[in-house]
């Protein structure tokens, strides 16, 4: 497995080194792939449907197109704005899945495991506490844990229970549905400042004095499905 973003891949020439780099049925993960430049993403094209390079040799007149093959391998673009990837990339892609927030008895499992390889005391008790605050996200569940853990060594002789779980979650101000500061700022936004709505975007951004990108990209797809 090789793994990058596209924010690291600024140049044409920093794919094509990793696309050489490549052994058979090697597995490519892109991170945020819909920030791979434009002259970066075309180098793509016949990477994934010929498993061939472009590459261009020279400058000028004298400059001519050889063709480097690639070996088998199976690209994964990972993404949170999949409207913002070309058309012709996301048609190249065979397989589109859009993934769903975890169920909390998956995230207490996470826990559990990420709390073994921290040598952590945790009971499953706690370990739930957590996973119901998590959002439905594994990054979220673990960095909670470790703010948690950090209350517990303090406060509780570095033993997590529910109730160690629930007063250092409360400490940090998330409830029990996972609900932050700025996620109750919004919503009493919406309730007390615009009648329950409907509110366009940039009010509600000026309203609680917050980025629309950080509206949409945050705050919204949790709240959404809640």
């Amino acid at each position: 497995l090789r793994s990058t973003s596209g924010p690291v891949l600024e140049k044409a020439g920093d794919l094509a080194a990793m696309l050489t780099n490549l052994k058979p049925h090697d597995v490519l993960f892109i991170d945020e792939i819909h920030r791979l430049p434009p002259v970066v993403e075309e180098v793509l094209y016949p990477a994934m449907e010929d498993y061939q390079l472009d590459i261009m040799i020279g400058d000028g007149p004298a400059a001519r197109s050889i063709k480097i093959e690639l070996p088998p391998f199976t690209l994964v673009g990972a993404t949170t704005r999949a409207g913002l990837l070309t058309p012709p990339l996301r048609d190249r892609f065979g397989i589109v899945q859009r993934l769903e927030f975890y169920p909390t008895g998956d995230l207490q499992h996470i826990i559990i495991r990420s709390a073994a390889c921290l040598r952590l005391s945790i009971t499953a008790e706690g370990a739930g506490e957590i996973a119901r605050r998590a959002r439905g996200t594994p990054r979220i569940a673990n960095r909670l844990l470790r703010r948690v853990r950090d209350f517990a060594d303090v406060r509780a002789a570095g033993h997590i229970t529910d109730l160690v779980a629930i007063n250092a979650l409360n400490m940090l101000n998330i409830d029990i549905k996972g609900f932050d500061a700025m996620d109750r700022q919004l919503l009493l936004a919406i309730i007390n400042k615009f009648i329950g709505g409907p509110v366009g975007i940039d009010n509600l951004a000026a309203a609680i004095g917050e980025e629309r990108e950080t509206i949409e990209d945050i705050l919204e797809p949790f709240l959404i499905q809640q």
